[in-house]
């Protein structure tokens, strides 16, 4: 590997192995690339509580270094100033009730009841669409729990509950539920197969790598390295755990088991481990993260609680349901902590990207206003440590679209109208 040809696209390859490195100030020294290759990309992801939250927790208040968090964000405290929590926004289409909610959360169309699924792209597809040539992946959908099929009572399809990202009217796109393989799909598809770590497959480029970097990027790619060391043991621990020997034995040669990982806790920081350094090494720009669907049947043993979260989500002014809150919004601020710890340029890869928070109803039935948090600053484009409140604004300028209309074109989609809005929300 010579001076010459180390870029931002550097790799290192082993054998099934690509190992992409992550934003490095020294390409700038001995690179050949063009000044816009310098500027760190803009990233979009999105990660989604089923059944609303529990409105007397969620609040905040103040602005900056004032800026106040009601029990419910609490975990997000170290991130204040990188955050806008903002209140009052709705999605008009949605209508209350349950599954048509979720399916249009991010496209804000009107879903079509009975056998016939017929939504429209999410605003994530769109960013994945844009950003296809600039990235090795379009985007990563992932999800903690599994999709359901039937139909709801109101008569709308268990798609629509199942799915936030939608590559067309008609299609959601596959959620990957298996933590080894989300892992797998950023080194390639022979990682599974390997004996000890993937690291161990390109030792060699990267200890040849690491003489040429200056000492700040050095600190870098041994942090980033470790990352992944460290999301690779995690994946391993959740693959090796089954609750049935016998079909263990059976899948000893497949990978992932049958089986999904039975601890929550490690299951979402595995899968915010993938998302975390899918974007510090650019492997996609474009990630969504399904924590819970509608009308979820996720358990917590771990938080005291027996019933499912949906059970619980119709008492959510109750003490088991705001655990239930606390720990996805927990969630939420690990990713944020990692990505606000990669450094890039002169800000961090959390500086460059907008992190979503956001759940189809305030409470158990309520969409008239919805849970929304953004984090990260999208290169500057986006003033963070705020909170903003829509509430009184009127329906017309606090629309839940208005928002993505604005983070559309920051990201470089200038489009005249997306769902149900033709303006960008004020303020944002």
């Amino acid at each position: 590997m010579s001076h010459n040809n180390v870029s931002r696209r550097t790799v290192l390859k082993g054998l099934g192995v690509t190992v992409a490195l992550p934003w490095l100030e020294s390409v700038r020294v001995f690179g050949n690339e063009a000044a816009k290759g310098n500027t760190p990309p803009k990233r979009f992801a999105c990660l989604f509580q089923g059944d609303g939250i529990s409105p007397p927790d969620w609040w905040a208040k103040g602005q900056g270094d004032t800026l106040e968090l009601g029990p419910s964000l609490e975990a997000l405290a170290p991130y204040k100033s990188k955050l806008n929590v903002i209140n009052g926004l709705f999605n008009r289409n949605a209508g209350g009730g349950h599954a048509k909610c979720t399916g249009n959360i991010l496209s804000g169309v009107a879903l079509q009841r009975g056998r016939i699924i017929r939504g429209a792209a999410s605003m994530d597809q769109m960013l994945a669409k844009h950003n296809e040539e600039a990235s090795a992946m379009p985007s990563l959908v992932l999800g903690c729990e599994h999709p359901v099929s039937g139909f709801h009572e109101s008569q709308y399809s268990m798609v629509y509950a199942s799915h936030i990202s939608w590559q067309n009217s008609e299609s959601p796109v596959p959620i990957e539920l298996y933590p080894s393989l989300a892992f797998d799909s950023l080194f390639g598809s022979k990682t599974g197969k390997l004996q000890g770590s993937i690291l161990d497959h390109v030792l060699e480029q990267a200890n040849d790598l690491r003489r040429q970097l200056s000492g700040s990027d050095k600190v870098k790619v041994d942090e980033y390295f470790s990352s992944v060391r460290e999301t690779e043991q995690r994946v391993k621990k959740l693959q090796s755990q089954s609750t049935d020997e016998a079909q263990t034995k059976a899948r000893s040669a497949q990978r992932p088991p049958d089986g999904l990982p039975g601890d929550l806790r490690d299951y979402a920081r595995s899968m915010c481990d993938v998302i975390a350094l899918a974007f510090q090494t650019d492997r996609t720009r474009v990630a969504t993260l399904l924590l819970s669907r509608d009308l979820s049947g996720q358990v917590y043993p771990f938080l005291g609680i027996r019933d499912d979260h949906h059970s619980y989500s119709h008492a959510n002014t109750g003490p088991d349901y705001k655990k239930i809150v606390k720990f996805h919004v927990e969630q939420y601020a690990y990713l944020i902590g990692r990505l606000a710890s990669m450094q890039e340029g002169d800000g961090t890869v959390l500086d460059n990207s907008c992190i979503q928070f956001i759940s189809e109803h305030w409470d158990a039935h309520n969409s008239n206003q919805l849970p929304v948090v953004l984090a990260g600053g999208l290169s500057g484009t986006l003033k963070t440590g705020r909170t903003m409140d829509f509430m009184d604004a009127g329906n017309d300028r606090r629309k839940l679209c208005s928002m993505y209309l604005a983070l559309l074109n920051r990201m470089g989609i200038e489009r005249a109208e997306f769902g149900d809005a033709t303006e960008h929300l004020a303020g944002l």
